[in-house]
């Protein structure tokens, strides 16, 4: 027997000890609109839970932590021992902490676990997405990928509607109408994605929304919202953006959804799944069938999973407003000359990006993403928009690398004696409101968005270590230019090749994972967090998500 197979053979063993697992009363249906969703009332009769183990109780946490308990580790190397012998290698402590990190992704993948203990749902309780054209959790990988249900003529499509709660009515925004994106953005301010702690909540300014919603051919009847009748006031939203998108080697036209919010007075009233079928059926009244999502709850089913990454810029104030913590070893003072960065770029011949460059950034990102088992296939002009359109009011002189109403930073290393684009790099605003704090209302995110570097195309560049190298020079400016641009925190998701330069770069590990999901079209797991399918972590997923 292996030794994930003995490890797995305790567990299975130590979760059948769990009664609660088995007797009690399963949670209440939730409307997860997004990230953040509302967790449900407590109920007016408990049932009486019999006691746990003391076992399943440290395996039933393993699900929220960062950390492998050590009493989780002991227990499993005594019960090894017992039933296997001590002349096994699955009594050594290291190799029963990778299995069960291994096992606890999985668990996240298959559904049978939450976001540190988040959006953890039974099978059962998935109602809306058992009607979908989804895989299901639990379902084995598929052997070919392809459509789930076949694409329909336009006159098959749903032409009307579907119904709202009474004393509600859909509403189609106008993200060119400076009062209705300010609409969107008070909604998504207030309501939209909340950390565990809820000290943290994301802040769409009105500049990232233009640039996220209005892509080449975006169709405004996939900004979807939800208004009170009476005083038509916005209280839900979601958008979808078309894509291109390539898993695979298979090709195909999805919509990307995204920023999925409802009130939070109004969880209750499931609208939820109701704009969820809408945007679907308009997007459907388009002939495009497929689309991509993400979210950090368990839904049927992540195709991958990503785990956030943080490198720290402003020490003192993503200390005192709680965001990191100074650890036992460092000093406050030592902790800022470790995350210290230089004060001007490194690299030669890097610079702004400028329109005479879209072709050559094109073919290159092109070439690039192509390293990857999903990415998305950009024109011109949508590498036009995704990395100059958010760039500011360019009338107006940057200073410390930022311009106002700046959303998007993207660079360029030009080759000084062949003027050919060697490399580009970019990464996005997203600020957060400090939810509470006395002395700080804003924390300055930035996000890690699209690269790609000639590198990789040379022979052995991986196993040279040199793209490896390359990565971490063009990342480390990127770094750089972020602090001076005075971002606090710079994060980044294990997609892409970002794996290869994470630690080095002092990223720091967070507790958040972001799923991915495709709907109506069937592959087997990609590569995101761990490996999968013969493939790196990471390299699975080319596709950022706004």
């Amino acid at each position: 027997m292996s030794s994930s197979s003995q490890i797995q053979e305790i567990i299975d063993t130590t979760q059948a000890e769990d009664p609660e697992d088995q007797c009690s009363t399963p949670e209440p249906e939730v409307d997860h609109a997004q990230d953040g969703a509302a967790t449900p009332e407590a109920s007016s009769s408990k049932p009486k839970k019999k006691k746990k183990s003391k076992a399943a109780k440290v395996l039933n946490a393993v699900r929220g932590k960062n950390e492998i308990p050590q009493e989780l580790i002991t227990h499993v190397v005594d019960r090894v021992a017992a039933e296997h012998g001590t002349d096994t290698a699955v009594t050594n402590e290291d190799n029963i902490r990778q299995v069960l990190e291994q096992m606890k992704i999985m668990d996240v993948i298959k559904g049978k676990s939450g976001i540190s203990g988040r959006g953890k749902k039974a099978m059962g309780e998935h109602k809306f997405w058992a009607t979908q054209p989804v895989p299901q959790l639990g379902d084995e990988a598929p052997p070919d990928d392809g459509f789930i249900e076949p694409d329909k003529s336009r006159e098959e499509v749903r032409q009307d509607p579907y119904p709202l709660p009474k004393d509600f009515e859909w509403s189609i925004l106008d993200i060119n109408d400076p009062k209705q994106i300010k609409e969107v953005y008070d909604l998504l301010s207030l309501n939209y994605v909340e950390d565990d702690e809820a000290a943290f909540r994301f802040q769409y300014s009105a500049e990232f929304l233009e640039w996220a919603l209005k892509p080449p051919g975006y169709l405004k009847e996939w900004h979807l919202g939800v208004r009170v009748s009476s005083n038509r006031k916005l209280v839900a939203f979601i958008s979808g953006v078309p894509v291109t998108l390539r898993v695979r080697g298979h090709v195909f036209r999805a919509s990307e959804i995204n920023y999925l919010c409802v009130h939070k007075k109004l969880r209750s009233k499931r609208l939820a799944p109701v704009l969820i079928k809408e945007i679907t059926r308009q997007v459907n009244l388009t002939g495009i069938f497929q689309a991509i999502y993400t979210a950090g709850v368990v839904l049927p089913t992540p195709v991958s999973t990503c785990r956030y990454f943080h490198r720290s810029l402003n020490i003192p104030k993503l200390v005192d407003v709680k965001f990191t913590y100074v650890p036992r070893s460092m000093t406050l003072a030592r902790m800022i000359r470790v995350y210290k960065t230089a004060a001007k770029p490194e690299l030669s011949g890097l610079r702004e990006m400028e329109e005479r460059d879209v072709p050559e950034v094109a073919d290159l990102f092109t070439r690039y993403m192509q390293r990857f088992t999903m990415g998305p296939i950009m024109t011109l002009d949508e590498v036009r928009h995704q990395f100059l359109s958010g760039r500011g009011r360019m009338d107006e002189p940057s200073e410390h690398y930022r311009r106002p109403g700046q959303v998007v930073w993207t660079y360029v290393v030009e080759d000084p004696k062949t003027c050919r684009i060697t490399d580009f790099f970019s990464f996005y605003s997203l600020p957060s409101t400090i939810i509470n704090h006395p002395k700080h209302g804003l924390l300055e995110a930035a996000y890690l968005f699209y690269y790609a570097s000639d590198v990789a195309f040379a022979e052995d560049s991986e196993a040279d270590n040199n793209l490896k190298k390359r990565l971490e020079a063009l990342v480390g400016d990127a770094l750089i230019i972020a602090n001076q641009a005075k971002f606090d925190v710079f994060n980044a998701l294990t997609l892409m090749d970002n794996c290869s330069f994470l630690e080095s770069l002092k990223f720091g590990a967070g507790d958040g994972l972001l799923n991915f999901y495709l709907y109506n079209w069937r592959t087997a797991p990609l590569a995101g967090v761990s490996a999968a399918g013969g493939v790196e972590p990471g390299k699975g997923i080319g596709v950022v998500m706004l």
